[in-house]
């Protein structure tokens, strides 16, 4: 027989990896198609069973006892006073009317009671509900730590204004001559140029922790991007009268309500938000879902948490000589912290799961890193995510029904 007519060679299928194919663009329409039809389906149901307009006042009472009290919103736009008053603060340091130290302590104090006032708040109102003490909490944490590093950034623009270096030592945060990003419209600013109110604002609504003097800008607003991601925010809403008939501990997969939020947080309200504020750096999360140890998890699906760590927490720890384990250690914890705080005081229960839920990823972390590899490390981290951390926040959920519900459930 001629070489020609043989119908057979030596090769792999295709969903092997030794074939080295890697195009699955169908697959993912696939998901794309029934991510929609699912959609459609609810929206459909949602129709039958309560009507074309969910009742609004039906959604605002998640957030609030008594629609028409607004203690979440108050404390929302009472946080206004600690974000004047960092900007104030660095002002007055740049001018030079006060000195370091006193600058310090005012941060500091500042700081601190961004984290007392509203958790001391929430748990002294009775109106208060437990989503809406969880969004004002997330309101002051990230104002926490965006503050933190507005802080952090102007003193070492001032570190390398003081000793009149010529080049940028620690980040792209201070430029000292103009630079471009193929854009016109945006003007570059330095040092102290940047103290102002525009500027505070900016940065207190752009998608990011970690604070510079001239951010990434996109040249301009691309409104079908805008309305894409508008419309797949505000089909979150649909899920509202299914989440109130589930309101049952262990009714709903917890793990598949976090993937959910995730990409309705982390890629549609993000990008909302960036591109209506021509945020040009939307690098929010990596492909966490190829995760084959804890490590890379943690550091690569929250992106913006994760930069602010590493710049403000790790890497300035590891310049004080602290080992790196120790450093990783103590960034667990911080974050062990603060989902306690988001937990714990909205629903005024203190059990420490949250915390403990997060600081076993410390062990974890160096058992799947050491013994697990490739597939089985990835395997390691979804087991992770679906019965570890959700499942002590659950617990938490458990028992809140449990005390205010239990007799009539």
């Amino acid at each position: 027989c001629k070489m020609s007519n043989l119908c057979h060679v030596l090769q792999e299928s295709l969903l092997s990896s030794a074939s080295g194919y890697s195009n699955y663009r169908g697959i993912l329409n696939w998901c794309v198609v029934m991510l929609v039809l699912s959609n459609a389906r609810l929206f459909l149901e949602n129709i039958i069973k309560y009507g074309i307009l969910v009742d609004p006042i039906q959604v605002v009472s998640l957030f609030l006892k008594d629609p028409y009290s607004w203690p979440s919103a108050c404390l929302i736009i009472a946080s206004n006073v600690f974000i004047l008053a960092a900007l104030y603060t660095e002002r007055r340091l740049a001018v030079g009317t006060i000195s370091k130290m006193t600058g310090l302590i005012l941060h500091i104090f500042n700081l601190t009671s961004l984290l007392i006032f509203p958790s001391a708040t929430v748990l002294t109102l009775t109106s208060m509900t437990p989503v809406g003490g969880v969004l004002s909490l997330g309101v002051y944490t990230v104002l926490f730590l965006k503050l933190y590093s507005y802080q952090d950034t102007n003193r070492w623009c001032r570190e390398i204004r003081q000793a009149k270096a010529k080049k940028l030592t620690r980040s792209y945060s201070c430029p000292s001559v103009a630079q471009s990003n193929g854009s016109a419209v945006h003007t570059y600013v330095s040092y102290p140029g940047n103290l102002t109110h525009r500027d505070m604002y900016y940065f207190v609504f752009a998608p990011t922790l970690c604070y510079q003097l001239n951010f990434p800008r996109s040249p301009r607003i691309r409104k079908r991007f805008l309305i894409r991601r508008l419309f797949e925010m505000v089909r979150g809403n649909w899920m509202v009268p299914t989440i109130q008939n589930s309101m049952k501990p262990f009714q709903v997969p917890n793990h598949l309500i976090w993937l959910i939020f995730f990409y309705w947080f982390f890629h549609s309200s993000m990008n909302f938000v960036a591109e209506l504020l021509q945020f040009g750096d939307r690098e929010f999360y990596k492909d966490w879902w190829n995760s084959e140890t804890v490590t890379y998890f943690w550091a690569n699906w929250n992106i913006p948490v994760h930069k602010w760590c590493l710049r403000h927490f790790y890497k300035p720890m590891l310049k004080k000589g602290i080992n790196k384990f120790l450093a990783q250690t103590a960034v667990f914890l911080m974050s062990a912290f603060f989902h306690e705080y988001l937990v714990s005081v909205p629903l005024k229960m203190f059990r420490l799961w949250a915390f403990m839920g997060m600081m076993a990823q410390v062990p974890l972390a160096w058992f799947v890193g050491r013994f697990l590899n490739g597939n089985y490390g990835n395997a390691a981290v979804w087991i992770s995510l679906i019965i570890g951390q959700p499942v002590a926040v659950l617990m938490y959920v458990h028992d809140y029904y449990v005390i205010h519900y239990g007799g009539t459930t």
